[in-house]
């Protein structure tokens, strides 16, 4: 899928009144089967960036164009469909604590199933093998029947990844897909989510804090400050200098924070859901 923003600017529904907008008359295209990281500090607009993208959150300003289409000009039902090519992955997974690991995997097709089999998957899991071998990819197969409470957090971070192998999806947008992992389960999880992308041929667009594996990994680094593009290069071309503009007075953030608590939760956590 193709993306075209021109000069758009958002502001989360939720900000205070008077807020500057996340976003700032960005102009950014990305090409069909590109995979980009999006890297900048803390408030940068980069979960922003993917909001707006997946159709989650619209324009106040400029234009989105996705394929060509214009998504908030479309009828309701043609939105609907749109997103039903979108998957977008939270940093943090929107997974029921006491669904079991093989149902919360298979809701990545929920946008190509119908209302009768959506319902039935919840009770029968329609394609056991696929969660496997979705899971297997990132080293979780033996949680396939575990309730998801049950795992830490980097394990439900995965799962939560795991999903985008399953979604009939043709543009992945994961925000920090390795906030919760140790440096090998990122190296693992990253590795997938490419070759995963280049076997559906779907565009890949993914935050990272972690910088040194944004240049490792991903071609092309969009760098975000304050809302507003600072560069857009290859990897290769992307020199110390310019790291240090788009983190100055955010040094601390250069290096990628550290991974989050692996251990499971002794409580259930509350549970964040995305409605589209």
């Amino acid at each position: 899928m193709n993306i075209d923003l021109q000069g758009v600017s958002a502001r989360h529904p939720a900000a205070r009144p008077g807020a500057a907008p996340a976003l700032k008359g960005l102009t950014l295209r990305v090409a069909h089967g590109e995979q980009v990281a999006v890297i900048g500090p803390s408030g940068a607009g980069k979960t922003t960036l993917l909001q707006v993208v997946a159709c989650a959150m619209q324009p106040q300003a400029g234009t989105l164009h996705l394929d060509g289409q214009s998504p908030w000009q479309l009828p309701r039902g043609d939105l609907q469909r749109l997103r039903g090519r979108l998957f977008l992955a939270p940093q943090v997974p929107p997974l029921p604590p006491r669904q079991r690991v093989v149902t919360a995997v298979l809701a990545g097709r929920l946008p190509a199933m119908g209302l009768w089999q959506s319902l039935r998957s919840l009770f029968y899991p329609v394609d056991i093998p696929a969660a496997f071998e979705a899971l297997d990819r990132f080293d979780l197969a033996d949680k396939l029947f575990e309730r998801v409470d049950r795992l830490s957090g980097g394990e439900r971070q995965r799962v939560g990844l795991a999903r985008a192998l399953l979604a009939p999806a043709s543009l992945w947008l994961i925000d920090e897909p390795l906030s919760a992992l140790d440096p090998a389960r990122s190296r693992q999880a990253i590795d997938t989510l490419l070759a995963g992308a280049r076997e559906h041929g779907a565009t890949l667009v993914t935050t990272l804090h972690q910088v040194e594996v944004a240049l490792e990994h991903f071609p092309r680094i969009v760098g975000l400050r304050d809302g507003a593009l600072a560069f857009d290069l290859p990897a290769a071309q992307v020199t110390r200098e310019h790291l240090a503009r788009l983190y100055d007075q955010h040094e601390d953030e250069l290096h990628g924070p550290a991974p989050l608590d692996a251990s499971p939760p002794t409580t259930p956590q509350p549970v964040v859901m995305h409605c589209r």
